[in-house]
């Protein structure tokens, strides 16, 4: 038997894109920092980190390609 001592995970991937978006700007609020705490799937997160930032270095390639070429 397992207890997992709370309500269990309720969150989806477009959730977990959204916060870890807003993060990467810094512009998230506390109450928001404290409800992903709870509900966001670890995984998820590491998952859409490493998305958005491949989505980052993509878009800060083609604006150094824009620019120099």
């Amino acid at each position: 038997m397992s207890d997992n001592g709370g309500s269990p995970r309720k969150s989806s991937f477009g959730q977990s894109m959204r916060a870890v978006f807003w993060s990467f700007f810094g512009v998230r609020k506390r109450r928001d920092l404290e409800a992903d705490a709870t509900q966001l799937n670890p995984l998820h997160v590491v998952a859409a980190a490493l998305i958005t930032a491949a989505i980052f270095i993509g878009v800060l390639i083609l604006v150094v390609r824009a620019v120099v070429g």
